[in-house]
């Protein structure tokens, strides 16, 4: 049986066990290439039937915690701005921010 492509790209998961729409790659392969169970794969297929897997990398998760120290530095930099005050309470209120920047 012929395998037809409507794309000239899809995905694979990798996976340990024979399932319908996935495919096992050799342990020494899946090493080299920091594969794990449940990793995506592009399969592209190229005009001279030439296969390419290429392993899907997915963004690094956000480190919350560096972005909390950032915002505190950015804010004890604030707090040593001269002449600097905080608003009271309300004081803002009817303050307009376009109002701050027209001419």
């Amino acid at each position: 049986m012929a395998l037809r492509l409507r794309t000239r790209q899809t995905r694979l998961r990798v996976k340990n066990e024979r399932n319908e729409g996935y495919i096992s790659l050799p342990k020494a392969i899946r090493e080299q290439l920091g594969l794990n169970e449940g990793d995506e794969l592009v399969v592209e297929v190229r005009n001279d039937g030439e296969i390419v897997l290429r392993p899907v990398r997915k963004s690094p998760k956000p480190d919350i915690e560096r972005h909390k120290e950032s915002m505190r530095e950015h804010v004890e930099r604030l707090k040593k701005i001269q002449g600097r005050r905080e608003p009271k309470p309300g004081e803002l209120a009817e303050v307009y921010l376009e109002e701050e920047f027209e001419d």
